[in-house]
């Protein structure tokens, strides 16, 4: 069971238990994580889940395919190098400890 950590905006960690398979967003939405709005529930339609991939992790997780890149140009909060859209990155054994920083704004 991987765990993923989410590094809140104001400097709050949230860690949680995922299952394998599951995207990060999933992993936030099911625990109450604040700050993933995820407003299309996953479906790659807009860019209220974003998030910024630590660069440890970044290699493990792959760049944005096409159509996350452009949603990402759209996102509210600044784009970095690491910006993935989290509904877009399922959970691995290897994602295991998985950090992600949470920008100050989504919608």
């Amino acid at each position: 069971m991987p765990k993923v950590i989410f590094v809140g905006s104001d400097g709050p960690e949230y860690t949680v238990d995922a299952t394998v398979g599951d995207s990060v967003m999933a992993a936030a939405v099911k625990n109450g994580v604040p700050g993933i709005v995820a407003e299309c529930g996953g479906n790659q339609s807009c860019a209220t889940c974003h998030v910024w991939v630590r660069e440890e992790f970044a290699p493990l997780v792959g760049p944005p395919g096409d159509m996350e890149d452009d949603l990402l140009d759209l996102a509210v909060a600044e784009r970095r190098d690491t910006s993935r859209l989290s509904c877009q990155i399922r959970l691995t054994r290897e994602l295991d400890g998985i950090i992600v920083d949470i920008p100050p704004e989504q919608a």
